[in-house]
């Protein structure tokens, strides 16, 4: 009976991708605390876009603040699936006829050397298998009518992945302190979200081990070469046609992407 449920649930939220349509949040009918069942939406939408030739490159954490976490009623982040497709070149524009109800949000984001496969993980474990950080956008998007979201409409629905936007001015993580790193995000010149790396989990390790640590329950480490998008530093920013925006870090560079009709 899940199976089929998490198939029509999905089907659904493909639908609205396709259509441009936002649909009604989920959680009414698959209760708002019924996390294995959203995870098993994600998942069936996961496997057709794996079947229609997408190529998952990575995985985004979603959910990272503390204080959002208390706002939604949870006790942990979420998790959602990258694909090549996703990639906005840096610098370069995208069409906002390509995205749904689009938002944008600073990130420090790692690409790992190692597979994390140990029992047990830790914060070492982690360290040692990161090759190295950039600076990233993700642009989140909603198939959930007016962002009207709980932890199960946002987990079901791809943790609202949309696309990402990564920098060209990689750096081990000894070369930049990747907790108290400042972030600044600008829209056409105008600051519109500060924050700094303890804004995620504490610090964006925190949130990687997490990620390792459900991607091994779930069966499915996270592997070499992976690029994981570690969580907000700062407020979230809705954006439209003619924006343009720069994410700079402290010790780790600048990203931007533009908006355009």
């Amino acid at each position: 009976m899940r199976i089929l449920e998490a198939q029509q649930f999905a089907k659904r939220l493909r639908e609205a991708s396709l259509s441009r349509i936002p649909i009604a949040p989920l959680r009414e009918e698959i209760g708002e605390q019924n996390i294995a069942l959203a995870y098993d939406i994600q998942n069936f939408n996961t496997v057709q876009r794996v079947n229609e030739g997408g190529r998952i490159v990575g995985k985004k954490i979603g959910l990272t603040s503390l204080s959002v976490q208390k706002q939604m009623g949870i006790d942990q982040p979420d998790f959602g699936i990258l694909f090549h497709d996703m990639e906005i070149l840096n610098g370069n524009p995208i069409s906002m006829k390509a995205l749904m109800q689009p938002k944008v949000e600073a990130e420090i984001a790692f690409v790992l050397g190692a597979d994390l496969i140990q029992d047990n993980l830790t914060s070492v474990d982690i360290i040692n298998a990161i090759d190295y950080a950039v600076p990233s956008i993700e642009i989140v998007g909603s198939r959930i009518e007016n962002w009207n979201i709980k932890i199960v409409d946002t987990i079901a629905d791809n943790a609202s992945a949309s696309h990402f936007v990564i920098g060209h001015t990689p750096k081990m993580i000894d070369e930049f302190d990747m907790v108290n790193t400042k972030m600044t995000m600008t829209c056409n010149g105008e600051k519109v979200s500060e924050g700094s790396g303890k804004a995620c989990m504490g610090s964006p390790l925190n949130a990687v081990l997490w990620l390792a640590k459900k991607m091994q329950e779930l069966g499915n480490p996270l592997r070499a070469g992976e690029l994981i998008l570690s969580g907000a530093l700062g407020p979230m920013y809705g954006v439209k046609a003619g924006d343009s925006l720069v994410a700079s870090f402290e010790g780790l560079g600048s990203v931007a992407v533009e908006f355009e009709e």
